[in-house]
Order: structure tokens, then C-alpha cells, then sequence
């Protein structure tokens, strides 16, 4: 995926501390999933819970309240309610978090290549620290994006123009998440994106 500098200031859950490097945001739109197609942006920065490291998500919206329950039930992710929306045409893409006047647009160049990317994150969840694996597969093009957010917002930082990735005719799947004093599990609950998950790099990386 890609990756962005900078700090939101975004809390973190107790029992999970930041570690130093960029984070990871993605905007995407899933047309298939367990809990029917929605839209979501999300901002992750690196973290550990004891001596577990991963990527911590600290800001999620959604637009559906299937999709913000399973969230946060599942894995813990801090899934909120929003108003986004999302258009497509040709190799352009955006998608804008309508509250909070927050852009995200893609332009795609080049050819689509074969992409796996694994990941794992630490949450809480309410009935305590999880682990939680997962990985995304598809055809993965470069973009240019450009990120509009106002001034006095809390991920001001990121507005501007970045290098990026467009991913699309992809599969996510998540791992069921694991509490620290239990051993892992094998179970997967996939989530299909059949259109474009989008994301992108802060142009100093």
C-alpha cells in the first residue's frame, strides 16, 4: 500500500503505544462484501500492543451501520458513520468524506501489475487487545493524487499532492482477530472489492 509522513494526533487505544514511521490511509469502495457494498476511508499509523507491532487504525468512516458494526465487533477498528461519496471515470477516481470537506483524487498512469499485500494491525476491542491479519490482492496501477482537506482539520497534513497506487478487480481478507492471551486461529472472513481501493504516498517518501 502506500504510505503518508506526518502526525494526526489522533488518540491511541489504551495498552497500544505509536512507533515511529509513516502512515497508512486508504480510500476505497467495496462493491461485495458480508455485510452488503459500502464506501470507507481510513488513516493507520505504525504502533505495537506489548511487544506485538503492526499498524494501529485510528480513523475509519464508513457509510453503511452493517459495515461500522462489524468493525468494530470483529476487529476492533474505530468504525464512525459518514457521508462519503465516490465517482469514477476513466482513469480518474475520487472519493470525498462530505462532513469534513476531505478529497481524495486519483489519476492513474501505466500498466496494472499483479499485487499481494499483506498487513497486520493492533486493536481494542472491547473485550481487549487483538491482533489482526490480513491481505489484499489485485491489479495495482501508479496515480498521482491529490488530497484536499481544510486548514484548521485534524489530517490538514496530508493535503496535497502525492504518489499513489489505484488497486482494483481486488480481494481483501481479514483475518479473525486474535486476543493477546489467546493462541491464533485459522478462520478468514473475506471482503471483496471488485472496484478500485485507492491510496496513496506523501510525496517526501
Amino acid at each position: 500500500m502506500a504510505l503518508a509522513r506526518g502526525c494526526d494526533g489522533a488518540p491511541f487505544p489504551p495498552g497500544i503505544e505509536r512507533l515511529p514511521g509513516p502512515r497508512l490511509i486508504i480510500a476505497a469502495r467495496y462493491d461485495d462484501s458480508p455485510v452488503g457494498p459500502y464506501l470507507e476511508f481510513a488513516v493507520a499509523a505504525p504502533a505495537r500492543a506489548g511487544a506485538r507491532p503492526g499498524m494501529c487504525v485510528t480513523t475509519m468512516v464508513v457509510t453503511t451501520p452493517e459495515a461500522r458494526l462489524g468493525g468494530r465487533s470483529n476487529w476492533g477498528f474505530p468504525k464512525e458513520l459518514g457521508g462519503l461519496t465516490w465517482s469514477s471515470e476513466d482513469d480518474v477516481h475520487e472519493l470525498r468524506w462530505n462532513e469534513r470537506e476531505i478529497s481524495v483524487r486519483g489519476v492513474t498512469a501505466g500498466p496494472p501489475l499483479p499485487a499481494l499485500v499483506p498487513f497486520r494491525s493492533v486493536q481494542r476491542r472491547s473485550d481487549g487487545l487483538v491482533t489482526v491479519g490480513g491481505r489484499l490482492r489485485g491489479l495495482a496501477r501508479l496515480a498521482k493524487v491529490e488530497i484536499t482537506v481544510p486548514g484548521d482539520d485534524a489530517l490538514a497534513d496530508l493535503a496535497g499532492g502525492h504518489r499513489g497506487a489505484v488497486v482494483s478487480s481486488s480481494c481483501l481478507v481479514m483475518g479473525r482477530a486474535r486476543l493477546h492471551e489467546q493462541s491464533p486461529v485459522a478462520e478468514r472472513a473475506p471482503r471483496g472489492a471488485a472496484e478500485p481501493a485507492l491510496s496513496w504516498r506523501h510525496s517526501g517518501d
